[in-house]
């Protein structure tokens, strides 16, 4: 009786962490299935280029910018500050894994010893106190952002590899996901009104863009070389709807990134790109 007790509880445990992983990903699913069945002519993997899914016209205006993007002037900067050697004559390809390519894709990451969320900027942030350098400022477009935006393009051809595994990390997910889904501000909107339920519809002028695949092309350059952050963009919208934003690299923010990551996972990424 007390070793089938033991089986039943060991199973029970099993069970339990077998759900907690499957959560994330009924989540995601459940997406994919509501995109699939409103446009059923759209490919999944189309969904990388955002609203442009909906509207062969703007893709194709999209296509013709991206031959000669007016913005790479701004990406050689990037390039620059990443080649740049630290004092201690060490560069950012010393101290990521593989060199940073192909490693944005998986990012956001839940760091265990940390207890946190942990993004892509985080890992720069993190090589550079490493090596005897100052921390960048999170939202310095300057410094920090030209950094990613070339650093994410490293990674292209990448398929977003997002993990949630553990206490810990699932608590983030659901954290992210509840920012996510939670009406807010005066006009008591939420991230899911827009790019959920009305994806492809427009607003105003604009059309809407969906979840999947919306964190694989950030940072983008709008109407140039303006780089805008995926984390400006949560500022941008939280704005939008008149709630008061958290600063970009907030608990907050970083768990919402985690939860909004995770839903283009298996799509390619595709970062710096051209947006309106």
């Amino acid at each position: 009786m007390n070793k089938l007790i033991l089986t039943l509880a060991g199973a029970g445990l099993l069970l339990g962490a077998m759900a907690t992983q499957a959560a994330p990903e009924d989540d995601r699913m459940k997406l994919v299935k509501h995109f699939k069945d409103k446009y059923p002519d759209i490919k999944m993997d189309d969904y990388v280029f955002g609203a442009l899914a909906f509207d062969p016209d703007a893709k194709s205006q999209y296509d013709s910018i991206m031959e000669f993007p007016p913005y790479v002037g701004e990406l050689e900067k990037g390039q620059k500050l990443w080649n740049t050697q630290f004092k201690n004559g060490k560069t950012y390809a010393d101290c990521l894994p593989n060199g940073g390519k192909m490693i944005a894709g998986n990012y956001p990451m839940f760091d265990e010893a940390k207890g946190k969320v942990v993004t892509f900027e985080d890992a720069i942030n993190a090589c550079r106190v490493a090596n005897g350098e100052e921390a960048f400022k999170y939202d310095d477009k300057k410094t920090m952002g030209l950094v990613t935006a070339y650093g994410r393009t490293l990674s292209d051809g990448m398929k977003m590899n997002i993990k949630v595994e553990g206490a810990g990390a699932m608590k983030a997910f659901e954290d992210g996901k509840q920012t996510y889904y939670a009406r807010a501000g005066q006009l008591n909107f939420s991230c899911a009104n827009c790019h959920v339920d009305n994806a492809g519809n427009r607003l105003r002028s604009e059309l809407l863009s969906p979840v999947l695949g919306q964190a694989v092309h950030w940072p983008v350059f709008r109407g140039g070389e303006n780089l805008v952050t995926l984390q400006n963009c949560y500022e941008g919208c939280f704005k939008q709807v008149r709630h008061v934003p958290d600063m970009p690299g907030s608990t907050r923010f970083n768990n919402l990134e985690y939860f909004h990551s995770y839903l283009s996972n298996g799509l390619e990424m595709k970062a710096s790109v051209f947006r309106k």
